[in-house]
């Protein structure tokens, strides 16, 4: 399931909102200040932000900035501000879609069905992985953790590769050493334990608050289980 956050200081336009989203079959979460949106962003995972401009504490351009920084998230700019030149402004800041108030909620839930499609079809094209805040680009050949790129050898890389292309399988230490240093597995799990300690370290220094990878005593590795 697609989750929506919504950004905007009105209660019953956001109520409406978020009544709308959920009936489409979105999970919604709703804030109503600057200042929880950026929270929200920068402390959960959400797959498109629908943000007001005039908000409490922090406006929705100091927002959308801030995004972009470390993010590209979906964002559709809801605002009552219909002049041209806003509308441009903001896409060049990194909007994706800018919906004029009055709205119709039905042309909403159609925006969010587009863009939400449309960025998904760059996932795909770009051959990107993607697990908690970890982001694998098979095409360029890197993993980042919250938007920060991880240093990483040629087989850590090959490790995390194949933990997160496939999720919820549990590989045994043959099965990495085998698949990855293309040998035969004679027993000694060194190799794999010292490579999966680094890969762990290298994790929690970008980011100790999340675990990431799993041991399942006396079968294997995976990814921890979302």
């Amino acid at each position: 399931m697609n989750t929506i956050l919504i950004i905007e200081d009105n209660q019953d336009v956001n109520a409406m909102l978020a009544e709308a989203l959920s009936d489409a079959g979105y999970g919604v979460k709703s804030v109503y200040t600057g200042i929880e949106g950026i929270s929200e962003i920068k402390n959960n995972r959400y797959d498109l932000i629908l943000l007001d401009i005039m908000l409490p504490y922090k406006s929705g351009d100091e927002i959308l900035k801030e995004v972009r920084g470390f993010s590209e998230v979906p964002v559709i700019i809801i605002s009552a501000k219909d002049m041209v030149g806003t509308k441009i402004d903001f896409l060049r800041l990194g909007a994706d879609d800018y919906i004029t108030k009055p709205f119709d909620l039905g042309e909403v839930v159609a925006r969010v069905e587009s863009n939400l499609r449309r960025c998904q079809k760059q996932i795909q094209d770009n051959k990107v992985h993607s697990y908690k805040d970890m982001v694998l680009d098979d095409s360029l050949k890197r993993i980042s953790v919250n938007s920060t790129e991880l240093e990483l050898t040629a087989k850590e890389y090959m490790i995390l590769e194949m933990l997160i292309k496939y999720p919820g399988k549990v590989f045994t230490k043959a099965n990495l050493y085998e698949s990855i240093w293309q040998d035969e597995y004679l027993g000694d799990d060194n190799t794999v334990k010292t490579h999966m300690s680094n890969l762990r370290n290298k994790l929690k220094k970008v980011n100790p608050g999340e675990e990431y990878i799993e041991t399942v005593w006396g079968l294997g590795y995976r990814l921890y289980k979302e």
